[in-house]
């Protein structure tokens, strides 16, 4: 039992009608496609609604399940639609367009500090990413001007798939130390921004992004903390 997951082919659409596929123990509900991201790569899942005759129910995040299934997670007990019911699904379009845009600025600040990932997290109005860094950042200021100037070049964001054995062949692709991206089903996704000669990033990732960085918007840089003997936590916000 999998659920097609319309996120991936339009991170844009805000609604779509779908059909129950199950119900499941712990009171979540299965799909048979969704535009509900699932929690996942530093990402939170999707809060929004969901419509059928005679009842409406809000959701309060996304999981993965067990077989590609998708889980709709209610934010409170209710009557949850029956198997087989036809439902309109509606996002919480402005809390996910903020993952969008984060996301893709994380992204971004792996560009203006090449350094390994060791881990990450993505919110609606701010995120952070921790690196390998064993020596204090350059001014911060100019680290934010370099960042500010890569979302004003508003740099196409597109996606590409390769194969595992692609991936094995080019192990500099990932650069995240703590999380790999997920194997099995024999192709990884990857995320490029800019294109040709503009190309400034390629690296896997299964989340949601803008389409043109300019859509992200002034960012400044945050705190920057020390997180242990070389790792330190850089936090960038939507100005």
């Amino acid at each position: 039992m999998s659920t097609e997951p319309l996120y991936l082919t339009d991170p844009y659409r805000k609604s779509a009608n779908a059909t129950v596929l199950a119900q499941t123990g712990e009171g979540g509900i299965v799909l048979d496609r969704t535009i509900f991201y699932p929690r996942g790569g530093g990402q939170p899942g999707d809060s929004g609604t969901l419509d059928w005759d005679g009842g409406r129910i809000p959701i309060a995040t996304a999981v993965k399940g067990e077989g590609g299934a998708i889980v709709l997670i209610p934010a409170e007990a209710m009557t949850l639609p029956p198997v087989g019911a036809e439902i309109g699904q509606r996002l919480d379009w402005d809390r996910r367009h903020g993952h969008m845009r984060i996301h893709t600025a994380l992204h971004l600040l792996s560009v203006v500090i090449p350094l390994p990932v060791t881990g990450g997290a993505v919110g609606a109005d701010k995120g952070r990413l921790d690196f390998d860094m064993p020596e204090a950042l350059e001014d911060k200021m100019l680290l934010e001007g370099r960042l500010n100037a890569l979302v004003t070049r508003d740099l196409a964001v597109s996606e590409d798939w390769i194969t595992e054995a692609e991936l094995d062949a080019n192990p500099g692709l990932v650069k995240t130390m703590s999380v790999q991206p997920p194997r099995g089903a024999g192709r990884i996704r990857l995320i490029r921004i800019g294109a040709g000669e503009t190309q400034i990033d390629l690296q896997p990732c299964g989340g949601t992004h803008v389409a043109r960085t300019g859509e992200i918007g002034k960012l400044s840089i945050g705190k920057i903390e020390k997180k242990g003997k070389q790792n330190r936590r850089v936090t960038i916000e939507l100005a």
